[in-house]
């Protein structure tokens, strides 16, 4: 069975992260990537920027390389990095068990990453690795991917953990009843892992309910 584990780690430990001397204010939000054991060229944005010059932000960092702007759209900015193959760390690991990269995002605070393994064992392949590599990550949650009402619905427990709460508190409400702050808090986790979550979840139930594509 699909399993999705959630774990944090240091912000030196994971490339991009160099940013955040040069911008500490910033939120660096991966695209869903499958890493591959020969080329990881993910995409990500970068949000809340307070600069003109975003690509003179990210200082040289070991992995990864040719960071530039894809696009842009107000204080957010889509960017492109081509990670080296002689790279050593998080995602060399994610890579070597043939774990997705559902979520990952980055503050001056730390990395929050929610990945899926396609069975336990791939998770538990990670974790060694990990381990025996002395890459520090701390894993705060572990589940099952589950169906909610009929196939095609997968969404995660924390997905729908909070998007029910968001409904129930009157979050899609018009006016709102509660902010994004107020979930997080009761939620326990920052404003930006509930909006990836939110994000996330809504995704899912538009593709299966919706969207025309597979």
């Amino acid at each position: 069975m699909a399993t999705v584990m959630e774990f944090t780690s240091p912000v030196g430990e994971f490339p991009l992260g160099s940013v955040f001397e040069n911008l500490p204010g910033v939120t660096v939000e991966l695209e869903r990537l499958i890493p591959h054991e020969t080329l990881i060229i993910p995409y990500f944005w970068v949000r809340d920027v307070e600069t003109e010059d975003i690509e003179a932000a990210f200082e040289a960092h070991s992995g990864v390389s040719n960071i530039r702007v894809v696009d842009s759209v107000e204080d957010e900015y889509l960017m492109r990095a081509e990670w080296e193959s002689e790279y050593f760390g998080i995602l060399s690991a994610l890579a070597k068990a043939n774990v997705v990269v559902l979520s990952g995002i980055g503050t001056k605070e730390e990395w929050r990453f929610e990945v899926r393994g396609e069975s336990q064992e791939a998770l538990a392949e990670f974790r060694e690795y990990c381990q025996e590599t002395d890459i520090p990550i701390a894993i705060t949650a572990v589940h099952a991917m589950l169906p909610i009402q009929g196939e095609g619905y997968e969404l995660t427990e924390t997905q729908r953990e909070a998007l029910v709460l968001a409904y129930e508190r009157g979050y899609f409400d018009s006016p709102r009843e509660v902010s994004l702050e107020e979930i997080a808090d009761e939620l326990g986790i920052t404003q930006q892992s509930l909006s990836s979550r939110l994000r996330r979840g809504h995704r899912r139930l538009i593709r299966a309910t919706l969207s025309s594509s597979e």
